[in-house]
């Protein structure tokens, strides 16, 4: 089969495109604006890539167009179709999919698949699930939103059936965006869990969910794909989650997080007992800090222990669990000062990132927060008046206010001279670069290319030392 992908740069359709090439189909896409990690994954799987979104790739003539859900029906200024290319598949008649359903008929059909659903950890929670089943012999499939550094890629098939002969295993990043622009149900609503983890869950994507009780909504409907014998593994500490939950649920439930979950802990982020109804059962030791990841490893060992992962073995996995490409990624060292790249985005993300760095980090060493308000909620400006709290932690802040309808200026006054707020990313760059001194670490956060500004700063710190 020939699947021709619009949208494939995305993290989601990248990874569906690498599913398809390994199942043997051949796979082309296209897309705008390109950037790693995806884009060199890509490459390096011989998958050709076109630039932008042109009627004339319809001479391609794929089996099916399978469509992201950056496509739209929009219009230009001028009245001329945003993304021609659709609009001709339309005209022909073409066949034509959505990520998710083609991921569903064609990849987890007659596999348990472990789902992992949240505002927030989603896709590191992801990772350390397919981690802690491949060290258990498992080789589990998985499509993450991310690059997991123990494996070096965001998407495999995995054994067609594990050790000891079961149903195969594929993990899955389940998110509550809708799946493409003609069918505005949530992505997960397509993967039919038989595990599914319900990690947090607050207010976001406000430029399609009305408000939390929306969410919500999509979040039970994913409740009422999972069978009986499935499970369902819930942070205890979520109201939100226990509203979902009161709607209905017809499967095993576990909880994690509270002191009176099924799942708990003791300890530090970065050392932790584990404790199953409160008798401990395994110890988690690793690199990482922060109580989000400490929370994100529970609902795995959660997870894990459905399919008979012991959690003594799978507190022993994480122990060389390596996270995430753009999880609290050190991109290099200059002078004594780190740059690091992160993926978060939403307010409680920055939070509880800055806050996971403020941990590891000796008396006197200094926290330079740099982010963009870049995801479509925060381009909006739904939740600008979180900045100030979610940047608590930060010595200094600088926010790259380039494309904003809003005043970021404004909304960061409260911080008063700790923030600086930059149009372009080269003011950016010089603004940070004469602020840092040694010992100090710039945590460069978004959920884009952030116009490669961790280079341009290792550059930069660099020229003001010569």
């Amino acid at each position: 089969m020939h699947i021709h992908i619009l949208g494939i740069c995305g993290t989601f359709m990248g990874g569906v495109a690498a599913l398809a090439r390994e199942a043997g189909h051949k796979v082309t896409g296209c897309d705008a604006g390109v950037y790693p990690p995806m884009s060199d994954q890509l490459r390096a799987l011989g998958i050709d890539l076109i630039e932008g979104f042109d009627a004339d790739q319809m001479a391609l003539k794929p089996d099916v167009w399978v469509i992201g859900n950056v496509v739209s029906r929009a219009r230009k200024p001028d009245g001329s179709p945003k993304f021609p290319l659709m609009e001709a598949i339309l005209d022909a008649g073409a066949p034509y999919t959505s990520g998710p359903q083609w991921l569903a008929e064609n990849v987890l059909q007659g596999r348990h698949v472990l789902a992992v659903a949240g505002t927030h950890g989603k896709t590191t929670t992801t990772s350390m699930l397919a981690w802690i089943l491949e060290a258990d012999g498992l080789q589990p499939g998985f499509l993450v939103g991310g690059v997991p550094e123990n494996f070096g890629l965001s998407a495999r098939l995995g054994a067609k059936a594990h050790t000891g002969g079961g149903t195969p295993l594929f993990v899955i990043e389940a998110d509550e965006y809708d799946t493409a622009f003609f069918d505005k149900r949530s992505k997960f609503v397509h993967y039919r869990p038989r595990t599914a983890i319900l990690n947090n869950l607050e207010f976001d994507h406000a430029d399609i969910f009305e408000n939390l009780a929306a969410i919500e909504r999509q979040f039970h409907h994913l409740v009422r794909t999972v069978p009986p014998s499935g499970r369902v593994v819930v942070n205890g500490l979520e109201e939100s989650l226990a509203r979902v939950l009161h709607q209905g649920c017809w499967s095993e439930v576990r909880s994690f997080g509270a002191t009176v979950s099924d799942y708990s802990s003791s300890g530090e982020p970065s050392d932790f007992e584990v404790l199953q109804q409160g008798r401990p059962v395994g110890r988690v030791q690793w690199a990482l800090g922060g109580v989000h990841n400490q929370l994100n490893a529970l609902a795995a060992i959660a997870a894990a222990e459905h399919v008979g992962v012991a959690p003594a073995d799978a507190a022993r996995a994480l122990g060389q669990f390596q996270n995430v490409k753009r999880r609290m990624e050190l991109r290099g060292t200059v002078r004594g000062i780190a740059v690091y790249d992160d993926f978060a985005h939403h307010p409680t993300a920055i939070r509880t990132t800055v806050d996971g760095l403020r941990r590891q980090l000796q008396a006197g060493q200094r926290i330079l927060a740099v982010f963009e308000p870049r995801s479509n909620t925060m381009k909006l400006g739904t939740m600008k008046s979180q900045l100030p709290w979610s940047l608590e932690q930060a010595d200094l802040a600088f926010c790259h206010s380039g494309g904003l309808d809003w005043d970021a200026a404004e909304a960061l006054a409260p911080m008063g001279a700790r923030a600086q707020v930059a149009g372009d990313i080269d003011t950016l760059v010089r603004e940070v670069a004469a602020a840092a001194r040694e010992g100090d670490r710039i945590l460069c956060m978004s959920n884009g290319g952030f116009g490669g500004i961790h280079a341009k700063l290792l550059a930069a710190l660099g020229a003001n030392a010569a």
